[in-house]
Order: C-alpha cells, then structure tokens, then sequence
C-alpha cells in the first residue's frame, strides 16, 4: 500500500510541478508578487497531496520567534519537503541553490525567475562572495535569505558539515539569523521513492539578532547554530 500511495504521489507532484511552474514564469511580467503567488500554490497544493494521498501532516512551531525584518534562515536540509514547505513557512525569500538545480526544464526555469542564489560548488570562493554580495542586496531589499548550512541533504540522525557562509551574509548585511529544524526526512526520505505517514514537524528556533551576529566570534556562532539545530532535529525524530 506504501509503494502504491507513493507512486500515485509522485505521479501527481511531477505533472503538477511543471504547470505551476509555468504559471509561475509567465506571471512574473506582472511583478514579483505575481509569481510569489504561484510558489505558495504549489507548496500547499502540495502538502495538500502528500497529507491526502500519503498522510503525511506538517506542524508548524515558533512562528513567535519569526522578526519583523528580513533575516537569513539556516535551516537543517534532509529532505525535498523543506523545499516545498517553506514558501509557506516565511516571508518571500531567496534560496541559495547550486546552479545545476537552473538546468532542470520549466521547474529549473521557474527558480531563476524567483531570482534564487545559484553557486557553484566547485568554485567555494567565488560562491561565499556570490552569496555575501547577492545575498546583502536582496535583504536590503526587504527578501529573506534561505541558506542550507550543510549545503546538501543527509538522512536522519546524521550531521552534515556546517558552513559559515549564512553567518558571514548576516553580519556584512547587518542582519539577523532564524534557524530551523525539522524531521521531514523521517517521512519524505532524500532520494526516497517511498513517502511514510506521519507529521513532519517544522521548528523555528530562537531569533538571533544582527547585535548578536555582529558581536559574535564567527566559530562560536556556527558551533551554537550547529548544537541547536541538531539537538531540536533529534528531538523532533524521537517524537514523530
């Protein structure tokens, strides 16, 4: 029956992906809300499948600690859930992506018109200036800056390694950062064709502030980050 509901979840989200992609492209002419609009369809049409079809709920904790200004959100990354989720989850943003994810026809194109962050991998260097530089602009220009600070996916109960690159952008733009946990990959496994029932808890923790960020040795900061994050991440995998 998993193997069943799962399949007819991934037929529903890869014929629905495109048309909203598109729809999200040829609005963009009409201003950025316009195509913000389709992103938020589709990240809850969504979710709407996986919870009908597959049984898979979210829940949602701390949106009390989401500030009143653009911020950069350092989220743990196991799963394509998150990225589905989040338009849901903050204010319009950008993410921080790797350039390939633009070669991907329609869904690839609709990322580039949502004006993401796209890096090269191979090219650290030049990737931390990208994210600092573009990263600033968009955040002085009322975005939100969505980083994975391990940079790829890792299964539950493991630890990537953490990058500075999200703390590095919140102190040269003078803004504060929101980390996130969750256990969405409990339930929508990275590169997992079957999708398990369950609630996908997303968590955002305590806000640090752009005085705090600016004020902090960067390591110390990251090693904080990193605890919290996944002491909240563990925590929510023993609780589902």
């Amino acid at each position: 029956m998993l193997f069943i509901r799962s399949a007819l979840f991934n037929l529903c989200f890869f014929a629905w992906t495109p048309i909203c992609s598109v729809l999200l492209i040829v609005s963009r002419p009409f201003g950025f809300a316009a195509s913000w609009f389709w992103a938020r369809v589709w990240s809850r049409s969504t979710l709407w499948l996986a919870k009908v079809i597959c049984g898979i709920r979210i829940e949602i904790e701390g949106r009390e600690h989401l500030p009143d200004v653009p911020c950069v959100v350092m989220a743990k990354h196991q799963s394509a859930m998150e990225t589905v989720a989040m338009p849901l989850l903050t204010p319009p943003y950008v993410w921080v992506l790797k350039r390939s994810l633009f070669y991907i026809p329609i869904f690839g194109w609709a990322l580039w018109t949502l004006n993401a962050i796209a890096i090269r991998r191979s090219q650290p260097r030049e990737a931390l200036k990208q994210v600092v530089a573009q990263g600033s602009d968009f955040l002085h220009e009322g975005r939100w800056v969505v980083i994975f600070p391990e940079g790829t996916r890792t299964a539950p109960g493991e630890t990537g390694t953490y990058q500075a690159s999200g703390i590095m952008l919140a102190h040269k733009a003078h803004a504060g950062i929101l980390p996130m946990a969750h256990n969405a990959g409990q339930h929508w496994p990275k590169q997992g064709f079957i999708k398990r029932p369950g609630t996908v808890r997303f968590r955002f923790l305590p806000f640090i502030p752009a005085e705090t960020v600016h004020e902090a040795k960067r390591n110390d900061l990251l090693e904080r980050l990193q605890t919290d994050i996944e002491a909240a991440t563990r925590e929510l995998e023993s609780t589902r």
